[in-house]
């Protein structure tokens, strides 16, 4: 008679237990080691497409913008929508000047230190401007990588019938009308990304050699503008004082007005000026 002992039961399920005997410790530590250093060699990169990504929606808002502003234009008889809100918070006015502006008031009182209106209250001052007629898009108007809470972050340049400032009122210089321009449309600046909300529109000296607003450093140290023609791109600052100091006074502007230190940061200075006013209002320093 066949008999079948207890070794004959238990051994086939003991092979098979160490047939499938797992990692050991330090092999899991090896594994872990070699997924960290990956990630840290692939981080970089994928931050780098992730922000490439979210420059091309910038410049693709920016685009529509302009498009928008040149469309307002032809239906307005060349008059160039007016640049710089002002007045009451959540609604579109233009001070003396009786203009509808892009948009209307978005800002706080207390902006520079971070308050902020009411999103509805925003919303309210974008579709009061003159151009939700042609972008009635909310997320047109703002960067994806601007403030949060804030949903206006492009701003107007002075020259293009923003706030009248001094020094500025010549022939092709602060423009009403598109056929002001003087020179290419495609390097006059209308727009440009602040990454976050600000009064009135953006100021640049036209007659000296500094700044006004600062430099806005955004998308790898340099910034995203519209120009006349309806192009859009980003600009990358050459000077490091540039970069630095737009950084130092991101949400603020001191009194003192910022003179570049280096020939780069005057080269940036410059090309924005004649952006903006088509020409420099000044005989630069020898460099």
């Amino acid at each position: 008679m066949l008999q079948i002992t207890k070794s004959d039961i238990i051994s086939p399920n003991l092979k098979q237990i160490k047939r499938y005997k797992g990692f050991t410790l330090i092999e899991l530590l090896v594994v872990i080691a070699i997924i960290a250093v990956l990630m840290a060699i692939l981080m970089p990169s994928l931050n780098r497409v992730r922000e490439q990504g979210k420059r091309a929606v910038c410049i693709g808002n920016l685009r529509q913008l302009a498009l928008a502003w040149i469309m307002y234009s032809d239906d307005n008889n060349n008059q160039i929508v007016n640049g710089a809100p002002l007045g009451t918070p959540g609604e579109a006015t233009s001070g003396t000047r009786n203009e509808i502006p892009w948009v209307g008031v978005c800002w706080a009182s207390n902006y520079a230190s971070g308050e902020q209106l009411p999103e509805e209250t925003q919303r309210k001052a974008i579709k009061a401007g003159a151009l939700w007629t042609y972008i009635k898009q909310e997320k047109l108007y703002k960067c994806p990588t601007g403030t949060r809470g804030e949903m206006l972050t492009y701003a107007a340049v002075d020259a293009v019938n923003g706030y009248r400032r001094d020094g500025t009122n010549k022939p092709g210089v602060f423009l009403k009308k598109t056929t002001d321009i003087i020179g290419a449309h495609s390097l006059r600046i209308v727009y440009i990304d602040e990454g976050w909300v600000t009064p009135d529109s953006f100021a640049v000296h036209y007659t000296q050699e500094k700044w006004w607003d600062d430099p806005p450093v955004r998308h790898g140290d340099g910034t995203t503008l519209a120009f006349a023609d309806g192009r859009a791109d980003h600009y990358k600052w050459n000077g490091t004082d540039t970069v630095q100091m737009g950084k130092d006074r991101e949400r603020g502007h001191p009194s003192n007005d910022y003179v570049p230190t280096t020939d780069e940061g005057k080269s940036d200075l410059h090309w924005l000026q004649k952006g903006c006013w088509g020409s420099l209002g000044y005989t630069p320093d020898q460099w």
